[in-house]
């Protein structure tokens, strides 16, 4: 368990893990519930209400310049917090200062790019990027891939869990087929190092899964498609256990391709997604079609990368191109 130097913490930490949380969404809470805290001077939230929360959000706001984003983050660990944990229900905080919800457009590469960044890559770093690009694939979606989620008869990627905690299912290319059977066979390899270890428990898999399927920890379908290199204590029940890749890892690996690629721009995992979403509108793919392959839950959110396809500003043609004929 993590070292939190605190008693309150470390009760909320257990309850989480006990009720099946993702290790990122109890770190992300505690973070912002700590802050919270020692915002009001390390008082128990207890004797914390509505006012003191909407205090708290405004300063993220304000003086933080948060993005609008991190401040519903913020908001939905507090309602965690008292809702749940503190079972003190919150009452109806909107006297808050809501950050700016200003979008960027986002950055997407031309598939020219996408091919330059792509050639700077092998083995399993390039079937990795080839995943984020070809399926549109969050980095955490592409991290918590199992075995039993490639669907090579329909060429399609189960996704369990997306962002909403929603379930989908995108493309896969077909191109990647060999590269996958050629990386399963890795994770085989791994599977039969792993269970010749006398105190090895199984991959990590959900309380519910596990109780429901008791032989799955060790089979190979429920392995995860890209294991850590090494093992580790599963913080909720101290068994060793063979977890994913880390997705900190990702970001690394493609800006890293895409400097030697000579690609001048602020290129991550998410770039090779907005790129997947913007080539499949570009070939004439119906909007609520990437809508679903994205797991997007509002079309609008979708609505974004038509702004990227259209000329100049609002798709206005420049009357200084007329003079060039």
């Amino acid at each position: 368990m993590p070292e939190y130097n605190s008693p309150f913490l470390e009760s909320i930490y257990r309850y989480m893990i006990t009720r099946g949380y993702s290790k990122r969404t109890i770190s992300t809470y505690i973070y912002w519930i700590r802050y919270f805290i020692r915002f009001h001077e390390k008082r128990h939230p207890l004797d914390l209400g509505d006012c003191e929360i909407e205090q708290f959000l405004t300063f993220l706001a304000a003086d933080r310049k948060v993005a609008f984003t991190t401040q519903g983050l913020a908001l939905n660990a507090l309602a965690f917090l008292y809702n749940k944990f503190l079972d003190k229900p919150m009452g109806n905080v909107r006297g808050y200062r809501p950050a700016s919800r200003q979008r960027k457009l986002p950055v997407v590469l031309s598939r020219a790019e996408v091919s330059a960044l792509l050639s700077q890559l092998g083995g399993t770093h390039l079937l990795i990027a080839s995943l984020l690009y070809g399926s549109g694939l969050r980095r955490i979606e592409l991290v918590r891939l199992r075995v039993r989620d490639v669907d090579f008869n329909h060429l399609q990627l189960r996704v369990w869990f997306g962002k909403g905690f929603k379930h989908r299912i995108t493309t896969l290319a077909p191109e990647l087929v060999p590269a996958l059977h050629r990386q399963i066979r890795k994770v085989a390899l791994i599977l039969d190092g792993d269970l010749a270890n006398p105190v090895f428990r199984g991959v990590s898999m959900p309380d519910a899964l596990a109780r429901k399927y008791p032989n799955a920890l060790r089979a190979l379908n429920w392995q995860y498609l890209f294991p850590s290199s090494v093992l580790s204590l599963d913080p909720s029940t101290a068994s060793l256990r063979r977890h994913h890749l880390d997705e900190s890892s990702l970001n690394k690996l493609i800006r890293k391709a895409a400097t030697e690629a000579g690609i001048d721009k602020d290129v991550s995992c998410h770039t090779l997604r907005h790129s997947f979403a913007t080539h499949l509108l570009e070939s004439g793919a119906d909007i609520r079609t990437v809508q679903e392959q994205l797991g997007h839950q509002d079309v609008k959110t979708t609505e974004i990368y038509t702004h990227v396809l259209k000329r100049g500003a609002k798709g206005v043609r420049s009357p200084l191109s007329e003079l060039q004929h």
